[in-house]
This record gives structure tokens, C-alpha cells and sequence, in this order.
């Protein structure tokens, strides 16, 4: 039953995410943490911070990693690794079938004003759902009373940081690293 509750969660995740990973975090939140409670608002920050440094696409790291964690939950390792399996499949299958009946019609149809319209249309709404993710992550709605929340003080410094580093264009790698090293002599050492 979990299995098949993961296969639907990704499979709508997968269908309904345009615009991308960062736009998907919305609903993949929504799906794990608030619908399912698969996990807390700090563990999902933990996924998106792992699923961004891991090589690619965040939507299917996340899904992987989500699928593995709830497989676990319910079994052994080999569970867990079941779990991945179908979280992955199931957030790619959409995608999938979709650019094979749109590649099919879309070189014939993108002067189209209909296809035009739709396209400049889901623009906005794709920044709105990564401002939206963004948000979720900073100030979670449904978060625990004693749940630890990730921003704090140090936070905003290091994100203040990170921000002037990409302005000044200091490589993102750079970034990523000095963040990490930051992160344990800040959260670990004091």
C-alpha cells in the first residue's frame, strides 16, 4: 500500500511540476510532508540541500531519496531501495510520455497563438512556484512547535554571503564548499 501511495504522490508530482525541479519542490513538500507526513519540514530541508548538491535533476534526487527513506520505514534496506525505484519511475514517467507526444506535435505547432499563449502563460507561473518552494523552506506552515527550523541568524549571513559570492560571480562550486565548511564550523563546533 505505501508503495502504491508513492507511485501516485510521484506520478501527480511528475505530471503537475512544469517548470521544473525547483518549481516541483512545492508540490513534492506538499506530498511528503504535509499530505502523507512521510517526514518532518527539517528532514525535507535536508533532501533539498542534498538533492541539490548531488549530480542531477533535483526532482528525481529528491524522489529517489524520498523513496528510499519511506521504503526503509516500511522494511529492510532492500524495501528501501524498492521505494526509490518506484518514487523515480514514477516522478520520470510523466515526463517521459509527455516530451514523446509533444516533440511529436510541437515542431508543427509552436507558431501556433494557441501554443504561444500557453507557453508565455505558464511563465509566470513557474516563478511563482519556485518563490513558492523558496518560502515553504524559510517559513514552513505546518511546522512542529520543538521542530527545529533552519533559518536563524547564521543562516541569513551565509545566505547573505552566497548571494553577494553569485553577484560578484565567485564560482557556485566555491560557494557550495565554503557554505558546507561554514555550516559545520557554525552548527557543530559552537
Amino acid at each position: 500500500m505505501i508503495f502504491w501511495q508513492l507511485f501516485v504522490s510521484y506520478l501527480k508530482i511528475g505530471f503537475f511540476g512544469f517548470g521544473g525541479g525547483y518549481a516541483m519542490l512545492s508540490l513534492i513538500q506538499n506530498e511528503v510532508v504535509v499530505q502523507h507526513a512521510w517526514m518532518t519540514n527539517s528532514e525535507f530541508a535536508d533532501i533539498v540541500a542534498v538533492s541539490q548538491i548531488t549530480p542531477g535533476p533535483i526532482a528525481i534526487n529528491s524522489a529517489t531519496y524520498v523513496g528510499y527513506t519511506v521504503g526503509s520505514q516500511a522494511g529492510s534496506a532492500w524495501w528501501g531501495v524498492l521505494g526509490a525505484v518506484v518514487a523515480t519511475a514514477a516522478v520520470c514517467l510523466p515526463a517521459l510520455t509527455l516530451m514523446l507526444l509533444i516533440t511529436r506535435f510541437f515542431l508543427r505547432l509552436k507558431h501556433n497563438r494557441i501554443v504561444e499563449g500557453a507557453m508565455l502563460g505558464m511563465r509566470p507561473v513557474v516563478i511563482g512556484m519556485i518563490a513558492s518552494a523558496a518560502l515553504l523552506l524559510i517559513f514552513p506552515h505546518n511546522a512542529a512547535a520543538d521542530e527545529r527550523n533552519f533559518i536563524d541568524a547564521w543562516s541569513w549571513l551565509l545566505f547573505g554571503g552566497v548571494l553577494v559570492g553569485q553577484w560578484r560571480r565567485v564560482n557556485p562550486i566555491l560557494l557550495i564548499v565554503l557554505s558546507a565548511a561554514a555550516g559545520i564550523l557554525i552548527y557543530r563546533i559552537f
